[in-house]
């Protein structure tokens, strides 16, 4: 009997009332392509809610989502837990099992976990996925800038917890996020190349995540844009 292929989604939330529905419904109309395409897959989605002091845990309670919630712990602890809840909830043979990661303030493409579940089947312990900022928070000058610097495969490689997949038992020999503030996503996949894991990086169907300049960690992308763009000045 072959074991069925599992996916679990992590979203690390904090303070993102208004941009987590968008988040949700997007990851939605991803599951729903996904039963469509590769109905042999099972998916869920965990929430972890990171020291919320607004309306986002109103916001979640609309959707059908895991929920874990913390003391802000921070991206990378909150990533963590938002794993391990969902291994615990969820019992799966680890060989089999995909961990998915985006962020609150994110919207996945469609097809996104269909191609998370192509990773999974063709051996890959790891997926580096792209992002894009969202155009709608850019000012017109900021947002040429980024194009400019962002030709085709531009972004090949660099790392983003906001579109990221690793196989779940290459998850557990690496021990897991670091329970750091930031770059958690980072130094995951640089153990993951030092230790001879299958890395696999792609540019198609890239995340839209948040354009602002003000993130939920200081070095985060947010700080990335703020740095690299600048003003419309």
């Amino acid at each position: 009997m072959t074991t069925p292929a599992r996916i679990d989604v992590v979203v690390p939330a904090h303070d993102e009332q208004d941009r987590i529905a968008a988040c949700l419904a997007a990851l939605g109309a991803a599951r729903d392509r996904l039963a469509a395409e590769r109905p042999d897959v099972e998916v869920s989605v965990t929430v972890v809610l990171d020291g919320c002091t607004d309306d986002t845990a109103a916001v979640v309670d609309g959707f059908a989502v895991d929920v874990v919630t913390t003391a802000h712990v921070g991206v990378g602890r909150a990533r963590a837990l938002g794993a391990a809840q969902a291994v615990r909830d969820h019992p799966a043979d680890a060989a089999q099992r995909w961990l998915a990661h985006t962020d609150a303030d994110s919207r996945v493409p469609t097809g996104w976990l269909v191609q998370q579940a192509d990773a999974l089947r063709s051996g890959a312990h790891v997926l580096v996925g792209a992002v894009v900022p969202d155009p709608d928070d850019l000012d017109p000058v900021v947002l040429a800038r980024w194009t400019r610097a962002h030709p085709p495969g531009a972004a090949l490689g660099h790392v983003h917890g906001a579109n990221l997949g690793v196989l779940a038992a290459a998850y557990l020999a690496l021990g897991g996020f670091d329970p750091v503030p930031e770059h958690e996503d980072v130094r995951l996949v640089e153990r993951a190349r030092a230790t001879g894991f299958r890395v696999d990086a792609t540019v198609d169907l890239p995340v839209v995540t948040s354009g602002r300049f003000a993130g939920r960690t200081p070095g985060g992308y947010a700080e990335h844009l703020r740095q690299q763009y600048g003003d419309a000045s």
